[in-house]
C-alpha cells in the first residue's frame, strides 16, 4: 500500500507540473496578444500625438500669415493716405494719373475719408445708404475696428477709416472654423484618448474630451494632480492658437490601456480558480467514488458475517445442550457477540447512525477492556480519566465509537512491536471534551499526519489502510467532532487527540 502511495503522489506530482507549464504557455500567449494589442494602441496615440503637432503648427502658421496679410492692409492704408495727400496738393497742371490710379487700384478694402468733423470726403468700396453724408453711429462703429489714420492736407485735417476686406474676412472665418475643428478634433479623437486642452497658465480648462472634468473645473488643486499625472505619462503638447493664445495639451492612456494592463492578472486569477475549482470537482467525485466503495465493501462484509454467525449461535446453543462446560460457552458467547458487535458496526456504514446519549467514560473504558483481555502481557493500558460525580454525557454511537478507539489501539500496538504502553486520557471544558490517546511507538513523521487519515493509506506489508480513514469518518462526519495527530515524537511514542461536543 505504501509503494502504491508513493506511485499515486508522484503520478499527481506529474500532472501538476504538466498543467502549470500549459498554464505558463498560455499565459505567454496571452500576454504576447496583450502586447502587441498594448503596442497597437501606444501607436495610433503617437500617430494621433504627431498629427496634432502638425496642425497646431499648421494653425500657428495661418495665424501668422493673417497678421501679416493684417499689417500689410495697415501698410496699404497708410501709403493710401500719402497717395490721397499728394492728389490732392498737387497743381492741377501735373500728371496726378499715377496717384489717381493708386488710389483706384484699391478694389478689396472698405474706406471712407473724412474731415475733422466727420463729414465723409471721399469713400471706396462701401455701400453708403443714400442721403448718408456723415460718418457716425453703427457706421462708425463699423469702421473703428482698425485703427483710422490722420493727416493733414492745406492746414485742413482729415482721417481716414477703414475696415480689413471681405477676402481677409472670409479667410478669418475660415481660420476660426479651423481652429474649432482642431479643437474638435482633440477633444473627439477616434482613438479615444482622453484629452485636457488647458491656457498657457494650465489653470484654466479650455477643451477635454474623453474624461470627466466635473471636479476639476472647480478645483484647481486636483486639476494641477490629474495635469501632473497626465504629463508623468506623456510630455504635454504645446499649441499657439489665433490672437496669439498659447496652449497645453494633456493627455493619457487609453481605458482600452488601461484595462489590458490587468488582463494578465485577471487571466491568471481566472486560470487558478478554474485549476481550484476543476482539482475541487475532481477530488469531489473521486471521494464520492471510494465512500460508494467502502460503504459497498462494509455492507457486504455485515451481509457476509451475517450468515456463519446466526449458525455459530445455533452450533453454541447446540453444545451448551449436550452438556458444554459453561467456561468454554461464555467465552465462545462473548466472542461471538464481538463478532455481531463488528458486523453491526459494518452495517451502520454509510448510513445515518442514530447517536444516544451515553457516559464516554463508561464506553472508553469498555473498549480498553475489552482490548486488555485480547492484547499481550507486555502491552500496558492506562487511563486517566477525571474524578466526576455525574457520568460525562455525550451523544454518541457506541459501537461505532468503540471500534474508533480498538482502530487507534491496534495502530499503537503495532506501532509498539507488542510491547510498550497505551493511555487514555479524558479532560474536558464548557463545551468541548478530549480524549488523548497516547503511545509509546517509534512515532509518525510530521509529514504523513494528514496522509494516515487518507483511505488506502498504509505503512504496513499488509491491510488495506481504512483503519484511520473509517475513524475519521465515524469522528468527523457522524459525532461532527474532530480527530488529528496532536503530537508525534520519533521514536518516543504519538498522541491522537478525538474532540467531541459536550451535552450540557
Amino acid at each position: 500500500m505504501k509503494r502504491f502511495s508513493y506511485t499515486t503522489k508522484k503520478w499527481k506530482v506529474i500532472i501538476l507540473l504538466f498543467t502549470i507549464v500549459l498554464a505558463f504557455i498560455a499565459l505567454l500567449q496571452v500576454n504576447n496578444i496583450i502586447v502587441q494589442i498594448q503596442n497597437s494602441e501606444k501607436e495610433k496615440i503617437k500617430l494621433w500625438a504627431k498629427a496634432i503637432s502638425r496642425k497646431a503648427e499648421l494653425v500657428a502658421h495661418t495665424e501668422t500669415f493673417f497678421k501679416t496679410v493684417r499689417e500689410e492692409e495697415r501698410s496699404r492704408m497708410t501709403l493710401l493716405t500719402e497717395a490721397q495727400k499728394a492728389f490732392m496738393e498737387l497743381p492741377l497742371d501735373q500728371d496726378v494719373s499715377f496717384y489717381y490710379n493708386y488710389l483706384s487700384a484699391n478694389k478689396t478694402i472698405p474706406v471712407i475719408i473724412t474731415d475733422d468733423d466727420r463729414n465723409i470726403t471721399w469713400y471706396r468700396n462701401v455701400d453708403l445708404p443714400k442721403g448718408v453724408t456723415r460718418l457716425d453711429g453703427k457706421l462708425l462703429e463699423e469702421f473703428m475696428q482698425e485703427p483710422p489714420v490722420h493727416y493733414s492736407s492745406y492746414n485742413m485735417g482729415f482721417t481716414l477709416y477703414y475696415k480689413e476686406s471681405k477676402i481677409y474676412t472670409d479667410l478669418r472665418k475660415v481660420l476660426n472654423d479651423f481652429t474649432q475643428s482642431f479643437l474638435s478634433e482633440i477633444t473627439n479623437n477616434s482613438v479615444f484618448v482622453p484629452v485636457i486642452v488647458t491656457d498657457s497658465l494650465m489653470k484654466s480648462i479650455l477643451a477635454w474630451g474623453n474624461i470627466d472634468v466635473d471636479d476639476l473645473k472647480s478645483n484647481s488643486y486636483k486639476l494641477k494632480k490629474k495635469l501632473d499625472q497626465m504629463s508623468e505619462e506623456n510630455a504635454p503638447i504645446e499649441i499657439i492658437l489665433p490672437d496669439e493664445c498659447k496652449a497645453y495639451i494633456y493627455y493619457e492612456r487609453t481605458p482600452l490601456l488601461k484595462a489590458l494592463r490587468y488582463a494578465p492578472i485577471i487571466y491568471v486569477f481566472i486560470a487558478f480558480v478554474l485549476m481550484l475549482v476543476s482539482y475541487n470537482l475532481f477530488r469531489t467525485a473521486r471521494d464520492v467514488e471510494q465512500n460508494k466503495i467502502w460503504v459497498g465493501m462494509a455492507k457486504e462484509t455485515a451481509h457476509q458475517l451475517g450468515t456463519p454467525i446466526s449458525s455459530l449461535l445455533a452450533w453454541l446453543e447446540y453444545f451448551k445442550a449436550k452438556g458444554l462446560e459453561d467456561t468454554y460457552s461464555v467465552e465462545i458467547q462473548k466472542d461471538l457477540e464481538r463478532l455481531e458487535t463488528i458486523t453491526h458496526r459494518f452495517s451502520k456504514i454509510g448510513s445515518v447512525p442514530e447517536l444516544k446519549d451515553a457516559d464516554i467514560l463508561k464506553v472508553i473504558n469498555n473498549a480498553i477492556t475489552y482490548l486488555q483481555l485480547r492484547s499481550s502481557k507486555k502491552i500496558i493500558f492506562q487511563t486517566n480519566f477525571p474524578d466526576m460525580d455525574e457520568p460525562l454525557i455525550v451523544p454518541l454511537n457506541a459501537y461505532l465509537f468503540e471500534w474508533v478507539i480498538e482502530n487507534i489501539c491496534k495502530n499503537a500496538i503495532d506501532a509498539m512491536n507488542g510491547a510498550g504502553t497505551f493511555t487514555v486520557i479524558v479532560t474536558y471544558d464548557d463545551k468541548h471534551i478530549y480524549i488523548d490517546l497516547c503511545d509509546t511507538g517509534k512515532g509518525i513523521p510530521s509529514s504523513m499526519h494528514k496522509e494516515i487519515f487518507k483511505p488506502g493509506f498504509s505503512t504496513k506489508q499488509r491491510g488495506w489502510g481504512l483503519g484511520l480513514s473509517l475513524a475519521k469518518r465515524i469522528i468527523n462526519e457522524y459525532h461532527k467532532g474532530k480527530i488529528y495527530v496532536k503530537y508525534s515524537v520519533p521514536d518516543q511514542g504519538t498522541v491522537f487527540r478525538i474532540m467531541l461536543h459536550r451535552k450540557i
